[in-house]
């Protein structure tokens, strides 16, 4: 390995960071220097350089710096951890490749003014990439289940499901970014529609909450519903991929934290 070392702030300039960064991560255990300059400046060798590439791709997930440290003290091998990165990198990187490709087919088809092929409007949209994570939670029916419909929605129906997702993400982190407590009017309502959104999606636990016309709360206490809600809510915190969906512009987990908290607040008074 090489025995150079780069300055804090050639390295606050490669990484794109700045040098109170880099001292942040020193003085809270994340990341130290690898040694300390007669004048005080701090160094930094390949094998910090490793970590700070991977506290980076960790913060991009999501995670908040607590996470991280816990993340990167759980981990032997920095190479191995690396891989693991990389593999997740280039499955996103294929789902966006193709994703990129819908929408451009999508636009050119919509200026010429030619007929939209549905079957090709949501490559990249690819819901079974949760297929194994579905089945090991709730069993393979519930996957079964939410597969069948999902497959018989039409183009249509698919990307309004999705724009009612996208619309209520966006409405989370408006809230939480609004300085607006878990358990305000804002939050619950915002939770409420969660919870209606849950039940529309067949096989899930909360999908036998309710017939679809009545309301929530008519229907009293159900512990496998509350727990689902619940448990999903640490799952937003918990998992970056499903975290970063509620992602606040300041980074971490805080928007997931919000979404956690108000839907505990909204089970807990009306499941």
């Amino acid at each position: 390995m090489s025995t150079h070392d780069w300055s804090i702030q050639e390295i606050a300039r490669l990484a794109g960071t700045t040098s109170r960064t880099l001292r942040h991560y020193d003085d809270i255990g994340l990341l130290a220097p690898s040694r300390i300059a007669h004048n005080g400046y701090r160094h930094y060798d390949q094998a910090a350089l490793v970590r700070l590439q991977r506290i980076l791709l960790l913060r991009e997930l999501g995670l908040g710096l607590p996470q991280i440290g816990e993340v990167l003290s759980r981990e032997s091998s920095e190479a191995s951890a690396l891989e693991t990165h990389l593999a997740y990198l280039r499955e996103e990187q294929n789902r966006l490749t193709r994703q990129i490709a819908s929408v451009e087919t999508t636009i050119n088809a919509v200026k010429a003014g030619e007929s939209l092929m549905a079957e090709n409007m949501f490559d990249g949209f690819d819901h079974i990439q949760y297929k194994d994570e579905v089945e090991d939670r709730w069993g393979k029916k519930a996957y079964a289940d939410g597969d069948r419909w999902w497959r018989g929605l039409s183009g249509a129906e698919k990307s309004d499901w999705q724009q009612r997702v996208s619309d209520l993400s966006r409405d989370w982190v408006a809230a939480a970014e609004s300085g607006a407590t878990p358990d305000s009017d804002r939050a619950q309502v915002l939770a409420k529609r969660h919870v209606e959104w849950l039940t529309s999606v067949p096989g899930t636990p909360a999908s036998a909450l309710r017939p679809v016309a009545e309301p929530v709360e008519a229907q009293g206490s159900d512990a496998a519903t509350k727990a689902y809600v619940t448990g999903l809510g640490e799952m937003y915190v918990a998992d970056p991929r499903f975290g970063a969906n509620y992602a606040t512009a300041d980074g971490g987990t805080r928007g997931a934290e919000f979404v956690r908290d108000a839907l505990r607040i909204y089970a807990e008074a009306n499941l």
